[in-house]
């Protein structure tokens, strides 16, 4: 079983390293599909700060600590010798990956749903890599704008689909799991993520709301999202933040509260150039 085990790690770092030659950044996973490191801060008190995200140097943090680099991925690999697969990190340069999970679990056809969905919204799904699970779902994987951040969601586009966007992972081809291996569907392996198609787009981001136009004072409303965006847990930090300031600039607060809503967003653990990019592509998606 050892030897199974060995085997089956050396195979998840050839393919992990594998993608991370097409620029994706990858980590290690488990059989049940969770990263393969345990955090080093399980054992840690309630930090009176943000959660670390790997600034402490020590592997464990999950999405956190996916990189292209080979180096750092064979370290990983090292750090973690039962693991059996590699996760993909989504959202990050270059591709801004967005992964459409079609899941046949739940007794629903999410392919049918999405072809549905298409016709109604009048998009086409391109050709791009498909990656089949072990329980006979697929992932889509396809490229969003790098100015747009795309939330994780379940079943909200339609039931059975479930989206993996910025903090979250897709499960890599050639992984293999406690229920089989993960395989790339045939003649779409070497295809790029193809880009998400604009209406499809549309339907991935928090829906806006109508415009009320409210005096420049922020008063207690922008007193709330601010809350809204400090209250972030490790995960919501970009989607709360975008959520917020699409509500500030729906309700004419936006330019007033940007600044804050920026201080809180960094207050969490997000960079100021991340803050501002999401704050600024929140503008973008409601007109301003």
């Amino acid at each position: 079983m050892a030897t199974t085990d060995r085997q089956a790690t050396t195979l998840a770092l050839a393919h992990a390293l594998s993608a991370a030659e097409r620029g994706l950044a990858v980590i290690p996973l488990s059989r049940t599909k969770l990263p393969a490191l345990r955090s080093p801060h399980r054992d840690d008190p309630q930090p009176a700060g943000p959660p670390c995200r790997g600034e402490c140097g020590r592997w464990g943090h999950g999405v956190h600590d996916a990189s292209t680099d080979p180096s750092r991925i064979r370290a990983l690999f090292a750090a973690a010798p039962r693991a059996t697969g590699y996760g993909i990190a989504c959202g990050l340069p270059p591709h801004h990956l967005i992964g459409v999970d079609l899941d046949t679990k739940t007794g629903t056809d999410a392919p049918a749903a999405l072809r549905e969905l298409a016709l109604r919204h009048l998009f086409t799904v391109p050709a791009t890599v498909v990656v089949l699970t072990p329980s006979g779902g697929r992932h889509l994987w396809l490229s969003g704008p790098p100015d747009v951040v795309v939330p994780n969601s379940a079943g909200r586009l339609a039931p059975g689909i479930d989206i993996r966007g910025a903090g979250g992972y897709l499960v890599g081809p050639g992984s293999r799991t406690d229920h089989g291996t993960y395989t790339a569907a045939p003649g779409t392996a070497h295809l790029p993520p193809a880009a998400c198609p604009p209406a499809l787009l549309r339907l991935l981001l928090p829906p806006p709301r109508a415009h009320h136009p409210t005096p420049v004072s922020t008063g207690g409303h922008g007193q709330a999202l601010v809350q809204f965006v400090l209250a972030a847990h490790e995960g919501q930090r970009n989607t709360r933040l975008f959520w917020a300031a699409c509500r500030a600039y729906e309700d004419g607060t936006g330019p007033a509260l940007a600044d804050s809503l920026a201080d809180a967003a960094r207050a969490t653990g997000l960079s100021e150039r991340e803050a501002r990019a999401t704050i600024a592509s929140a503008a973008r998606m409601t007109g301003h």
